[in-house]
C-alpha cells in the first residue's frame, strides 16, 4: 500500500481536505480523508503542503497519431483519401512509445480522449485510454469512446483540393445524413433477418456506426462556428444520436441555446492563432461564459495543437478571462470524466476508482507548479 500525506487534497468530488491523505492499494484508491495512520503501509509519500488531485483528463486530443518531431512517417491522424471512413480505429494508429506520452503523464496528464482528425466528414473512432504503458492493448479504458465527424472548413478545403464532394458545408450534411441512413437500414435488415441469407452483406463502414445509432456511444463532432454546431444538433435530433460538441469556438456567441440544447461542450484548443476564418471569435472567455451558464464544460488541447502537458496553462488562462477556479479544475479532471462516461473509474479522488493521482507543489492552476508524484493505477511513474 502506499499512503500520500501532508497535502491538500482536491477531491473534485465536493470535498477539499485541509491536511488530508490518500491510501492506495494495489491500483485502486482505498481511502481519502483526515490525515490517519494505516498498518501494511510500504511507501509513504510526503506531499510537504503542496496539493493532491486526480489525474488531469484530457477530453479531445491527437495523443499517438502525430509522433512528435517525425513528419510524414509519424502522421497517422488523418486517411484523407475518403470523406466517409468510420471504420478506422485509432488504436491501429497510436504509437504510445512517442515521447508525448511521457510528457503528458510527467506533468500530471494520466488520461485522453485521442482519435483521428477532422479531414474527414466521419473519420472513425476515438479510445480512451491511461497515458503510461507500452502497448496500446493494455492502456484502454474504453474502445470506442466514440465516432469522429467533423463540419466546416476542414473536410471542405481537403476534398475542394481534390475536386470531390464534399466541398461546401450542404456537401458534409448530406454525406453525413446518406451515410446514417444506409447505416440504420443495414442495422435494421440486420437484426429483423429471420435466416443467415436474409442478412445484408457484411459491410464494415455500417458495423461501426451500430454503437452510435444505438446510444452506445456518441458522435464526437468537430464544430468551430455556431452553424456547424446547430447543423450537428438537427441532424443528431434526426437520427436521435447522442453527441458531444469540441472545440465549441463560437460557443459564447450562442450560450443561452447550447444550455437548452443541454449536450455535453468541450471547449479549445484556445492557446492557438486564428489561423483559418472559422476561428475568427477565438477567445479564451469561451470557457468561463458556458460555465457561468450552468454547463459543465471540459477544457481540451486537441494536442499536437497545443502540446498536451498544457492542459493545466489552459485551464488557468480559462480562470484569467473570467472562468472559476473550482469549474476550470473540474473541467480538467471530473467533467471530462462524466462526458466521456468513465467517471466510474477516473476524474477524482474516491474510494474505489482507479489510483491516477498527481501530487504537486502549488495549487495546479499556478503556473510555477510542478508535479512531485505521478501515480497511473496505483503506480508511481514520475517523481521528481
Amino acid at each position: 500500500m502506499i499512503l500520500i500525506k501532508n497535502g491538500t487534497v482536491l477531491t473534485m468530488a465536493g470535498r477539499v481536505i485541509e491536511n488530508g491523505c490518500v491510501l492506495v492499494e494495489d491500483s485502486k484508491i482505498k481511502y481519502v480523508g483526515e490525515e490517519k495512520d494505516f498498518e501494511g503501509v510500504s511507501e509513504i509519500i510526503d506531499a510537504e503542503g503542496g496539493y493532491i488531485m486526480p489525474g488531469m483528463i484530457d477530453a479531445h486530443c491527437h495523443l499517438g497519431l502525430w509522433e512528435d518531431g517525425v513528419g510524414f512517417e509519424g502522421a497517422d491522424g488523418n486517411e484523407a483519401t475518403d470523406p466517409i471512413t468510420p471504420h478506422l480505429r485509432a488504436i491501429d494508429g497510436i504509437n504510445p512509445m512517442d515521447r508525448t506520452f511521457k510528457e503528458a503523464y510527467e506533468n500530471g496528464i494520466t488520461c485522453v480522449c485521442t482519435g483521428p482528425g477532422s479531414a474527414n466528414v466521419i473519420a472513425g473512432s476515438f479510445a480512451v485510454i491511461k497515458t503510461y504503458g507500452k502497448r496500446i492493448d493494455n492502456m484502454i479504458i474504453k474502445n470506442p469512446a466514440a465516432i469522429k465527424v467533423a463540419f466546416g472548413e476542414n473536410p471542405k478545403s481537403t476534398y475542394h483540393e481534390k475536386h470531390e464532394m464534399p466541398t461546401t458545408r450542404m456537401g458534409i450534411a448530406a454525406l453525413l445524413r446518406e451515410t446514417l441512413y444506409k447505416a440504420q437500414e443495414y442495422m435494421n435488415k440486420k437484426e429483423n433477418a429471420e435466416e443467415d441469407d436474409d442478412k445484408p452483406d457484411f459491410d464494415m463502414k455500417y458495423e461501426s456506426l451500430i454503437p452510435v445509432l444505438k446510444r452506445e456511444i456518441p458522435l464526437k463532432v468537430h464544430a468551430h462556428r455556431a452553424d456547424d454546431m446547430f447543423t450537428a444538433i438537427r441532424i443528431a435530433k434526426e437520427f436521435n444520436l447522442d453527441l458531444t460538441l469540441d472545440h465549441c469556438t463560437e460557443g459564447h456567441l450562442i450560450a443561452d441555446e447550447l444550455k437548452e440544447e443541454g449536450y455535453p461542450l468541450i471547449v479549445g484548443p484556445s492557446l492557438s492563432e486564428r489561423s483559418k476564418v472559422e476561428l475568427r471569435e477565438l477567445t479564451f472567455e469561451t470557457a468561463g461564459i458556458l460555465s457561468k451558464k450552468g454547463i459543465d464544460i471540459a477544457i481540451m488541447t486537441d494536442h499536437g495543437v497545443i502540446p498536451i502537458q498544457y492542459l493545466p496553462l489552459c485551464a488557468a488562462l480559462a480562470v484569467k478571462h473570467g472562468m472559476d477556479e473550482m469549474e476550470a479544475l473540474k473541467a480538467i479532471t471530473i467533467n471530462p470524466a462524466k462526458i466521456l462516461k468513465i467517471d466510474d473509474r477516473v476524474g477524482s479522488l474516491e474510494v474505489g476508482k482507479d489510483a491516477d493521482i498527481v501530487v504537486l507543489d502549488k495549487f495546479p492552476l499556478d503556473v510555477m507548479a510542478k508535479t512531485k508524484y505521478v501515480l497511473i493505477d496505483g503506480k508511481v511513474v514520475f517523481r521528481r
